[in-house]
């Protein structure tokens, strides 16, 4: 049974180390600061320019004035800080972002990520992605593993125009997690109702089994 997008968010939050300095990106991968675990002190960085951003408001508690790189309202913690898009930027390539979580159209199995054009489809800005994948310490990306027609997003080579090459170092979809490795892709966990087969049916590229695969859990 396919995940769900918070139990995706919920087994990404278990890659958060204590200290580390962490960027979201659009989309699904917003709702991790939801799931930072207990004992656990992350500090979360929005593009836009914020230091410090918390879990999701609860409803009717939202302020209009505090809002991430996706105009969602999100809250701060204690002692967060407010700053231009230039210095955040300057955060980012100077390589002062220990992990990346993004989202993705596709990712190819040398770790290509494309993640922020679909053809025919008006888009606004490439945003901040490119930086990202190029500066940060790790990227782990957040997905559904196949389209809705069933075809696998997950491929020998992108179709779509490309993010970064070879940054994408894990990919965790509804399906299972999956590391990306000088060997290929390596299949680490399955989600529940998951084999091997079933996911190898949904991927492009011939993955490699660990001989310890174990089932995925948040």
């Amino acid at each position: 049974m396919p995940l769900t997008r918070e139990q995706i968010a919920e087994r990404v939050a278990r890659e958060l180390r204590d200290g580390f300095h962490v960027n979201l990106g659009i989309g699904m991968p917003t709702l991790v600061s939801n799931y930072v675990p207990k004992g656990i002190e992350v500090v979360l960085q929005s593009e836009n320019g914020i230091l410090g951003v918390g879990p999701y408001p609860l409803q009717g508690e939202e302020d209009p004035d505090l809002i991430n790189a996706g105009k969602e309202t999100v809250t701060v913690v204690k002692g967060a800080s407010f700053f231009s898009s230039a210095e955040s930027f300057a955060m980012i390539r100077g390589g002062h972002i220990d992990l990346a979580i993004l989202g993705a159209l596709e990712v190819s199995e040398r770790g290509d990520l494309a993640n922020w054009l679909v053809p025919g489809k008006m888009v606004k800005g490439m945003g901040g992605g490119m930086d990202l994948v190029a500066g940060a310490r790790r990227v782990v990306v957040m997905m559904d593993h196949a389209t809705k027609d069933g075809k696998p997003k997950i491929l020998k080579e992108c179709s779509l125009p490309i993010t970064g090459r070879r940054c994408v170092s894990a990919i965790c979809s509804d399906r299972a997690w999956i590391d990306v490795t000088p060997d290929g892709l390596v299949l680490r966990e399955l989600a529940p109702g998951e084999t091997p087969q079933s996911v190898q049916e949904l991927t492009g590229p011939r993955l490699v089994v660990a001989p310890d695969v174990r089932p995925m859990t948040a």
